[in-house]
């Protein structure tokens, strides 16, 4: 099976929690290559913990919660976009990018390059508040325009069916689902709503 690519529209909007349910209802194994901001509980431990799967330690692991370029240069280091890599694996892999598609990674390459390179197939995670429409709209034309393989959009938030509709209806680009925002987030309670809420068939486009 082909690694999948999770990434979004923006930051904060709810796709580690996704990675985590996709990680645990494929299991699969997790890794995302650059983690910015370590005072808190780090994307690769929410999913460790959410979805009892393996977790592949982080390439970088930066100290300032900013942008991966602005965190790696706080620290006088600077990203080597070549040594983000797939990693080889047995099983399904599941990977968490850092923010949106064009977040720098250092002062010549963004994320979305790094993707691109990879021509792993990559699952958009948008919110469905307002603004949604211009961002998703705005990330699959860069994902088309850098030639990435999408699988689709999977929404997150509360249902806004006209808005979800539009977004397909402009891009044509399938809607995998949408994962409501959980009040009592637990690996049981994600499981049973990305149940519920994402026909695992969906993601056989990554086989």
């Amino acid at each position: 099976m082909k690694p999948i690519v999770v990434t979004g529209t923006d930051t904060g909007i709810g796709k580690t929690v996704f990675s985590a349910g996709l990680t645990q209802a494929l299991a699969a194994t997790y890794w995302k290559p650059v983690q910015s901001g370590l005072e808190e509980e780090t994307d690769s431990q929410i999913v460790g913990r959410l979805s009892g799967r393996p977790v592949l330690p982080e390439v970088y692991r930066l100290q300032l919660p900013a942008s991966p370029h602005l965190s790696a240069e706080a620290e006088g280091t600077e990203i080597d976009d070549a040594r983000l890599t797939l990693p080889a694996h047995e099983g399904a892999l599941v990977v968490e990018g850092a923010g949106g598609l064009l977040v720098p990674l250092n002062r010549r390459t963004l994320y979305l390059d790094v993707i691109a390179r990879w021509q792993a197939p990559v699952v958009l995670c948008a919110r469905t508040r307002l603004g949604t429409i211009n961002h998703t709209l705005l990330s699959l034309r860069a994902l088309r325009a850098a030639g990435c393989p999408v699988l689709g959009v999977a929404f997150i938030g509360e249902a806004e069916d006209a808005v979800e509709e539009t977004i397909v209806q402009f891009s044509g680009i399938p809607r995998l689902g949408r994962l409501p925002f959980l009040a009592d987030l637990t690996p049981a309670t994600l499981r049973s709503a990305f149940a519920e809420a994402f026909d695992l068939s969906a993601f056989s486009g990554a086989a």
